[in-house]
Protein backbone atom coordinates (compact mmCIF):
# COMPACT_ATOMS: atom_id res chain seq x y z
CA UNK A 1 0.00 0.00 0.00
CA UNK A 2 2.90 2.36 0.80
CA UNK A 3 4.29 1.75 -2.70
CA UNK A 4 0.95 2.64 -4.31
CA UNK A 5 0.68 5.86 -2.32
CA UNK A 6 4.33 6.72 -3.04
CA UNK A 7 3.86 6.01 -6.75
CA UNK A 8 0.67 8.12 -6.80
CA UNK A 9 2.45 11.07 -5.12
CA UNK A 10 5.36 10.79 -7.58
CA UNK A 11 2.99 10.83 -10.56
CA UNK A 12 1.13 13.85 -9.15
CA UNK A 13 4.40 15.72 -8.53
CA UNK A 14 5.61 15.03 -12.08
CA UNK A 15 2.26 16.11 -13.53
CA UNK A 16 2.43 19.34 -11.55
CA UNK A 17 5.99 20.04 -12.70
CA UNK A 18 5.05 19.28 -16.29
CA UNK A 19 2.03 21.58 -16.26
CA UNK A 20 4.05 24.42 -14.71
CA UNK A 21 6.74 24.12 -17.40
CA UNK A 22 4.33 24.50 -20.29
CA UNK A 23 3.98 28.02 -21.58
CA UNK A 24 0.46 28.85 -22.48
CA UNK A 25 -0.34 31.48 -25.04
CA UNK A 26 -2.85 33.77 -23.40
CA UNK A 27 -4.70 36.34 -25.48
CA UNK A 28 -5.34 39.27 -23.16
CA UNK A 29 -8.27 40.47 -25.30
CA UNK A 30 -7.14 44.07 -25.13
CA UNK A 31 -9.87 46.34 -26.54
CA UNK A 32 -9.07 49.31 -28.77
CA UNK A 33 -7.94 52.59 -27.21
CA UNK A 34 -10.76 55.13 -27.70
CA UNK A 35 -11.15 58.75 -26.64
CA UNK A 36 -13.78 61.39 -27.24
CA UNK A 37 -12.33 64.61 -28.62
CA UNK A 38 -12.33 67.58 -26.24
CA UNK A 39 -11.94 71.32 -26.49
CA UNK A 40 -13.44 73.84 -28.86
CA UNK A 41 -16.99 72.92 -29.91
CA UNK A 42 -16.67 69.22 -29.03
CA UNK A 43 -19.04 67.67 -26.51
CA UNK A 44 -17.28 64.89 -24.62
CA UNK A 45 -19.51 64.47 -21.59
CA UNK A 46 -23.12 64.61 -20.49
CA UNK A 47 -24.87 67.84 -21.44
CA UNK A 48 -28.23 69.59 -21.14
CA UNK A 49 -29.47 70.91 -24.49
CA UNK A 50 -32.59 72.44 -25.98
CA UNK A 51 -34.89 70.69 -28.44
CA UNK A 52 -33.28 70.38 -31.89
CA UNK A 53 -29.89 71.61 -30.64
CA UNK A 54 -26.93 70.18 -32.49
CA UNK A 55 -23.75 68.99 -30.78
CA UNK A 56 -20.40 68.01 -32.25
CA UNK A 57 -18.92 64.72 -31.03
CA UNK A 58 -15.54 63.48 -32.21
CA UNK A 59 -13.89 60.13 -31.58
CA UNK A 60 -10.33 58.92 -31.98
CA UNK A 61 -9.56 55.19 -31.90
CA UNK A 62 -6.20 53.46 -31.94
CA UNK A 63 -5.36 49.79 -32.44
CA UNK A 64 -3.94 48.17 -29.31
CA UNK A 65 -3.75 44.46 -30.08
CA UNK A 66 -5.85 43.76 -33.18
CA UNK A 67 -6.80 45.81 -36.24
CA UNK A 68 -9.81 48.08 -35.91
CA UNK A 69 -12.88 46.70 -37.65
CA UNK A 70 -15.94 48.95 -37.20
CA UNK A 71 -17.46 52.04 -35.63
CA UNK A 72 -21.08 52.34 -34.56
CA UNK A 73 -23.13 55.11 -32.95
CA UNK A 74 -26.50 54.20 -31.46
CA UNK A 75 -28.89 56.41 -29.47
CA UNK A 76 -31.16 55.08 -26.72
CA UNK A 77 -34.08 57.35 -25.89
CA UNK A 78 -35.69 57.87 -22.47
CA UNK A 79 -34.11 54.84 -20.78
CA UNK A 80 -34.81 52.35 -23.60
CA UNK A 81 -32.56 49.28 -23.73
CA UNK A 82 -32.72 48.95 -27.52
CA UNK A 83 -31.81 51.51 -30.11
CA UNK A 84 -31.45 51.95 -33.85
CA UNK A 85 -28.02 52.58 -35.32
CA UNK A 86 -27.42 56.22 -36.26
CA UNK A 87 -24.01 55.61 -37.87
CA UNK A 88 -22.43 52.27 -38.79
CA UNK A 89 -19.05 52.13 -40.52
CA UNK A 90 -16.57 49.39 -41.50
CA UNK A 91 -12.91 50.42 -41.49
CA UNK A 92 -10.97 50.32 -44.75
CA UNK A 93 -7.35 49.12 -44.88
CA UNK A 94 -5.95 52.60 -44.21
CA UNK A 95 -8.03 52.96 -41.03
CA UNK A 96 -7.31 49.63 -39.32
CA UNK A 97 -4.44 51.10 -37.26
CA UNK A 98 -6.23 54.29 -36.24
CA UNK A 99 -9.51 56.08 -36.92
CA UNK A 100 -10.93 59.53 -36.28
CA UNK A 101 -14.43 60.81 -37.02
CA UNK A 102 -16.54 63.86 -36.18
CA UNK A 103 -20.34 63.69 -36.15
CA UNK A 104 -23.02 66.27 -35.56
CA UNK A 105 -25.91 64.97 -33.47
CA UNK A 106 -29.24 66.81 -33.46
CA UNK A 107 -31.37 66.40 -30.36
CA UNK A 108 -34.97 65.33 -30.81
CA UNK A 109 -37.79 67.84 -30.84
CA UNK A 110 -39.10 66.54 -27.50
CA UNK A 111 -37.95 66.70 -23.91
CA UNK A 112 -36.30 63.61 -22.45
CA UNK A 113 -32.94 61.84 -22.30
CA UNK A 114 -30.80 60.61 -25.16
CA UNK A 115 -28.03 58.14 -24.33
CA UNK A 116 -25.56 58.07 -27.24
CA UNK A 117 -23.21 55.06 -27.32
CA UNK A 118 -20.08 55.21 -29.48
CA UNK A 119 -18.60 51.73 -30.09
CA UNK A 120 -15.31 50.71 -31.70
CA UNK A 121 -14.83 46.98 -32.42
CA UNK A 122 -11.55 45.30 -33.33
CA UNK A 123 -10.93 42.20 -35.46
CA UNK A 124 -11.24 39.84 -32.46
CA UNK A 125 -14.57 41.36 -31.39
CA UNK A 126 -13.16 43.37 -28.47
CA UNK A 127 -15.30 46.47 -27.92
CA UNK A 128 -14.60 49.86 -26.39
CA UNK A 129 -17.58 52.12 -25.79
CA UNK A 130 -17.94 55.76 -24.81
CA UNK A 131 -21.28 57.23 -23.76
CA UNK A 132 -22.77 60.73 -23.71
CA UNK A 133 -26.16 61.50 -22.23
CA UNK A 134 -28.05 64.49 -23.58
CA UNK A 135 -30.84 65.84 -21.40
CA UNK A 136 -33.23 67.60 -23.73
CA UNK A 137 -35.34 70.49 -22.30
Amino acid sequence: MKKVIGYFLLVMALANISSNCKKSKVDPHTPPDVALKTGGAYVSGDKTVNKKDSVLVGITATKTEDDLKSYNVTPYYDGATTGTSFFDYKMNDDEKQGYSKDLYIVARNQAGTEKWVFSIVDRDGNITQKTIILTVN
